[in-house]
């Protein structure tokens, strides 16, 4: 009776086998509550938008082709609006310059001879003719009425009277012709070969005007305030027509630009706020007011991966500038948009 009984009772390997298997599944509900309690309270973590700053780059390049003399300044540095920056000789430009100006000079001469008009000599020369045409008509004048006179009295024949009037009737027209000849010395010119003359004056004005233009970007100047970003030629290297020489950062005009897809827009409105993060500025935060929105086109969609339940989503691009001034802030540096 009493080995029926011993053969009853649990062993101690039994006893083992029993605790373990509690104690595992006290653990499985201890885990499996935590679970629930996690998906239950726990908040879904956020959504990281990650952007970069960028400033406005202008290129600074100029009409004059020629060699690079003298860059007066150095990548990094900060310039004023009108600083000078750099200097470029154009041996062409400068005889064209002086060809220009030689031209001028020619046509500005051959229009002050045109407005003088004509010589004074010629002039007088033509009024003394004038003068003796006037005294011819006198005299055959005198001559005529004679001999008119002496006809009407029968002392002369009409042959004589008509050769009187012939000679007075020469006299008249020589003067006629000698008045014109002195009119047309003391008018001097046409009124033509004067706007011909000013006109070209005009057009040689052009040709000069034209090489100093182009002279005038033999120093380039600073257009704006801001820092010299790349210097691209070395001295005494050639540059051609519209060669950028140097690129210009206008630390003014900064902004920040996110790629997001289309589903996480309804966060970042236009016109709104966001808060963004700067990890270079020791995490500094800020404000920034989204002052653009713009799809990126087809190659930046992203393709959904099956036949259902999911769609393409498109890539926008996102811009935005802080609401405060923030010197430190780089162009190239990253920055945080924590999307809730």
């Amino acid at each position: 009776m009493s080995e029926t009984i011993n053969n009853n009772a649990p062993t101690d390997e039994q006893r083992e086998n029993k605790i373990l298997m509690v104690a595992m599944g006290i653990m499985t509900a201890i885990c499996i509550v935590l679970a629930l309690l996690g998906f239950c309270f726990l908040n879904k973590p956020d959504d990281i938008v990650q952007g970069q700053a960028d400033a406005t780059s202008l290129r600074i390049s100029g009409k004059l082709p020629g060699r690079v003399m003298k860059i007066y300044v150095h990548e990094g540095d900060m310039v004023k609006a009108g600083d000078t920056l750099v200097h470029i000789h154009s041996s062409l430009a400068d005889a064209k310059l002086m060809q220009a100006e030689g031209m001028e000079t020619v046509a500005r001469t051959q229009n002050r001879k045109i407005d003088a008009g004509t010589r004074s000599q010629i002039i007088q020369a033509a009024r003394d003719m004038a003068a003796q045409a006037e005294a011819a008509v006198e005299i055959t004048e005198k001559t005529y009425n004679r001999m008119e006179n002496l006809y009407k009295e029968g002392v002369i024949s009409e042959q004589k009277r008509d050769e009187a009037k012939a000679a007075y009737d020469a006299a008249v027209a020589a003067h006629r012709a000698a008045k014109s000849q002195l009119d047309l010395a003391i008018s001097g010119a046409q009124k033509e070969d004067k706007e011909s003359a000013a006109a070209m004056v005009n057009v040689a004005k052009g040709g000069v005007a034209e090489v100093q233009s182009l002279l005038e970007d033999q120093y380039l100047l600073a257009p704006c305030d801001g820092q010299i970003d790349q210097v691209y030629p070395e001295e005494s290297e050639l540059v051609s027509l519209g060669a950028p020489i140097m690129s210009l950062l206008k630390l003014k005009d900064k902004w920040v630009t996110f790629n997001v897809r289309e589903e996480l827009l309804n966060d970042m409105p236009l016109g709104g706020e966001i808060d963004i993060m700067i990890p270079a500025l020791n995490q500094k935060k800020a404000k920034a007011k989204i002052y653009y929105v713009r799809d990126l086109g087809s190659y930046a969609t992203w393709q959904a991966t099956k036949a259902t339940g999911q769609w393409d989503s498109k890539t926008f691009e996102v811009k935005a500038k802080t609401i405060d001034n923030i010197p430190e802030l780089r162009p190239g540096m990253t920055v945080i948009y924590n999307q809730r």
